[in-house]
């Protein structure tokens, strides 16, 4: 679900300016959510209220708004190559806020792994376009995706990953209304970018947040993240099977890099 999502992204943004594709997805995926009744579940505690609030800024507000906007000027090979960051993000944050570093082996696959997500990505970025100023705001989307992980962990472990996911999606959906609607309003969609914002707001936002911040509350954040490393192995597949694209050798070997990495890393 994650690996389609910079592919569909780029589908809506022919018809569809990136505040509109940001905000219809919270909406979608707060929509889709909302139909499980474990996700109406109330939190375990009142005060974790500002902290799921701040989850929803973070996570999901400037991160998507970020991309879509940047995703203009920027490939969506380049804009997976810099989202490859988020583990090693993740790690360093954790890092800082608990004031110990990964063990030798989990350092290496970290790098290991986003080593091969370049491997993978770069086929595709020769020769693609992208500006100083939309691969900072991608850079700036991904270090929030370090904070958002680390944020996730506790409040998933006291209430559940359904009721923190679903509030938090219902707080970001309220902070972008405003320049949801607006574009809205002078908006014109087509069937490709129907299907390609309910693709990204149902799976990419609903549920398959809902799952990754199951394992971030079961395994911890900087373990979990290493789950972003295998989004390009994805979108290749999908590549392949929907476009008829060809798998370049080098992807081939960033593939491996990624699945060596993601076993280091993924060790207790």
């Amino acid at each position: 679900m994650w690996g389609s999502s910079f592919l569909l992204i780029e589908v809506a943004l022919v018809d569809l300016p990136p505040a509109v594709i940001a905000w219809l997805r919270i909406v979608l995926g707060a929509v889709t959510l909302g139909c499980v009744p474990a996700a109406r579940r109330s939190l375990l505690r009142r005060r974790d209220w500002p902290l799921v609030a701040l989850l929803g800024l973070v996570w999901m507000d400037l991160p998507f708004l970020l991309f879509a906007v940047a995703q203009q000027s920027v490939a969506s090979s380049l804009a997976g190559m810099i989202n490859g960051a988020a583990p090693l993000f993740t790690a360093a944050i954790a890092a800082a806020w608990t004031r110990s570093l990964p063990t030798g082996l989990q350092l290496a696959g970290l790098m290991l792994g986003f080593g091969g997500v370049l491997a993978i990505n770069w086929p595709a970025a020769q020769g693609a376009t992208a500006t100083a100023l939309g691969a900072a705001l991608i850079v700036a989307a991904t270090f929030l995706y370090g904070v958002a992980f680390n944020l996730a962990e506790p409040l998933q472990r006291r209430s559940g990953a359904l009721p923190v996911i679903w509030r938090a999606q219902l707080v970001a959906s309220v902070v972008l209304a405003p320049l949801g609607l607006v574009g809205l309003g002078s908006s014109s969609a087509s069937w490709p970018s129907v299907f390609a914002v309910a693709g990204l707001g149902a799976l990419s936002t609903g549920l398959a947040f809902a799952a990754f911040t199951t394992l971030v509350g079961r395994v911890g954040a900087s373990r979990a993240s290493v789950t972003v490393y295998f989004i390009p192995v994805v979108a290749i597949v999908l590549g392949v099977v929907l476009r008829s694209e060809t798998v370049a050798a080098a992807a081939v070997a960033g593939t491996a890099l990624v699945l060596a990495g993601a076993f280091l890393t993924s060790r207790r």
